[in-house]
């Protein structure tokens, strides 16, 4: 296999092959630490690059792979991990001055998880300070880049892992998805991301002061489908340190895809009653919501209509941040972001009354989301409300109507991390210029199994896994 194809192959398959010993896991490693040498400096999408440590997993993969070692789901396959997660030994900035230096003696239980799935680390990924933003710029170095435009925002708060995985710089890797973080990138870039369940899988670790997790999951961004569901199966799972996360067991998600998507009940939503979508992204996400049909689903579009979820989580969002990180405004304001900034200072005014009135406000629409999904398995809508922007200007107009600038682009997204349902994003087409588009899925709470037979059943009827920007190779 040509090394360009190999970067690009599917988790599932260079596991065949390292089974197989048609490939080692060191060759794997060394062809993905090129690939990074030659595009990170246009990209900027790992913050840190581990190629020694990279090189010494791989080689111990090998040997348990020469061993006979069989079971571990990603043994020898080269991963990447977003800034957000704290791993031992290993440099973790958080995206943040104020951390650039931290090499933590704790791991996350996203990482953890990650070292006991046998998978080889290649690197840190580029982040927005904290996660606190759509768009993946912060005061470490250079924004974060889009494979398939490099002058456009790949998104955020997980950029960095939607532009290497998207430009063969890894074969799969995790993200954080607290309004969006890993849907966001993965429509901007072409990718299939999921998060699941609030509290599918556990948060502890991190270097931030301990705070209640309202809206955040870590999950998984990749290529197919199939190889989304082998990593958030090792990803996902109780853990008592995480009072919060869920204790039943996981079903199997890679035995749902063969499922099918035959006898689903969708419900199809162009803006959920508040949000402006560019006209084209209508188009091209309402024509992948009708596939489902020729996939022998009913697809209906009910009268749904949603309060705008954004002041809300607002609320919500930036006070669990304040909890982590608002003693930094104290001790080192200097280091933050302008955009840190202003999510802390908005977070410190914040009255009871108000956060009391923003937890009431998601029930009440969680309540409505929960009225639907009586009548359907599945809720469809667009990703985001355009495809990707130039880097530093997000739409502040979008088909002539006016929005807020900051976050008009993602209106979709956040209900379903306030609400807790499983949401992915899948590629399904491409706008005029030549850029992404992706379709949200949303299932309900604790159905990550329903979301990912739809998706492989979407992506067997439209694959997508043979588009790549040609100028990448």
């Amino acid at each position: 296999m040509p090394d360009t194809d190999l970067l690009y192959a599917p988790v599932y398959e260079l596991r065949e092959m390292l089974d197989a010993r048609e490939v080692s896991s060191v060759e794997l490693t060394e062809l993905y630490l090129r690939r990074i040498e030659q595009l990170n400096p246009i990209l900027n999408a790992y913050l840190t690059v581990t190629g020694e440590e990279a090189l010494a997993a791989a080689r111990a993969a090998d040997g348990m792979i020469e061993n006979g070692t069989r079971g571990v789901p990603l043994l020898g396959i080269p991963i990447s991990v977003k800034d957000l997660e704290a791993t031992s030994g290993i440099r973790s900035t958080m995206g943040s001055l104020a951390f650039r230096d931290t090499v933590p003696d704790i791991d996350s239980v996203v990482w953890e998880r990650v070292k006991a799935s046998g998978a080889v680390l290649l690197g840190k990924t580029n982040t927005p300070e904290f996660g606190l933003q759509g768009t993946t710029e912060n005061r470490l170095g250079e924004p974060s880049r889009n494979p398939w435009n490099p002058e456009r925002t790949p998104g955020g708060s997980s950029g960095g892992a939607g532009a290497a995985v998207a430009a063969g710089m890894c074969a799969i890797a995790t993200g954080t998805d607290g309004g969006g973080s890993i849907r966001n990138p993965s429509s901007f870039c072409g990718l299939y991301g999921i998060k699941p369940t609030l509290g599918r899988v556990p948060r502890a670790g991190g270097l931030g002061r301990p705070s209640p997790n309202l809206t955040s999951q870590s999950g998984p961004m990749a290529r197919t489908v199939r190889d989304a569901a082998v990593l958030l199966q090792a990803l996902a799972g109780h853990d008592p340190r995480d009072p919060a996360s869920m204790r039943d067991t996981p079903q199997d998600f890679e035995a749902a895809l063969d499922n099918g998507a035959s006898g689903l009940r969708i419900a199809w939503s162009a803006n959920m009653g508040y949000a402006v979508i560019d006209p084209e992204v209508v188009e091209v996400t309402s024509r992948a919501a009708r596939v489902f049909e020729e996939l022998g689903c009913v697809v209906d579009e009910p009268d749904f209509v949603l309060d705008d979820p954004v002041p809300a989580f607002l609320n919500i969002f930036y006070i669990g941040n304040y909890v982590s990180y608002g003693h930094l405004l104290d001790e080192c304001p200097e280091l933050l972001t302008d955009n840190t900034l202003l999510c802390l200072e908005h977070a410190r005014n914040v009255t009871g009354a108000d956060y009391a009135g923003s937890i009431r406000a998601v029930d009440q629409m969680r309540a409505r989301v929960d009225d639907l999904m009586e009548s359907y398995d599945l809720l469809l809508t667009p990703t985001l409300a355009v495809p990707a922007f130039p880097v530093g200007e997000p739409p502040s107009t979008i088909g002539g109507v006016d929005v807020p600038a900051r976050g008009g682009f993602s209106p979709m997204t956040r209900p379903f991390n306030l609400g807790g349902q499983p949401a992915a994003s899948i590629p399904c087409g491409f706008s005029a210029e030549g850029l992404p588009i992706g379709l949200q899925i949303v299932g309900r709470r604790g159905e990550e199994a329903t979301v990912l037979r739809a998706s492989a059943a979407f992506e067997q009827a439209r694959p997508w896994l043979q588009h790549r920007h040609p100028e990448l190779g």
